[in-house]
């Protein structure tokens, strides 16, 4: 059975610099760019890990993001072009079933857009 759409879970930290997008604006990114329908960021997410032989732990906000299976690839690669992390969080879980109104609405709004 092929997913009906992919559910894209993806840290990053609340704020930003000049050449590096925070949670926010990634998120912006992705849906004006139609690689997400819908992103929600869910601030305050703390996170423990191991980085660089110790364990760490960073308050970060957590993306997530609504698309379909044909665009993870480019969904990957803008992510990776503009993540502010050396190494980050894209963990995939793949959507069978939904609403079909929903889904209908996903696929439409990350279809190209009509000129």
């Amino acid at each position: 059975m092929t997913a009906a759409a992919v559910v894209v879970l993806c840290t990053a930290p609340a704020d930003g610099s000049a050449d590096k997008p925070g949670a926010a604006a990634l998120a912006r990114r992705l849906v004006e760019e139609r690689l997400a329908a819908c992103v929600n960021v869910l601030p305050g997410v703390q996170s423990f890990f191991h980085w660089e032989g110790k364990v760490d732990v960073a308050t970060e906000s957590l993306l997530v993001i609504k698309t379909t299976p044909a665009l993870l690839p480019a969904l990957h690669q803008r992510l990776h072009a503009l993540h502010p992390y050396q190494v980050p969080e894209v963990l995939e879980l793949a959507v069978d079933g939904g609403s079909p109104q929903y889904l209908r609405w996903l696929a439409d709004a990350v279809a190209p857009a009509r000129q």
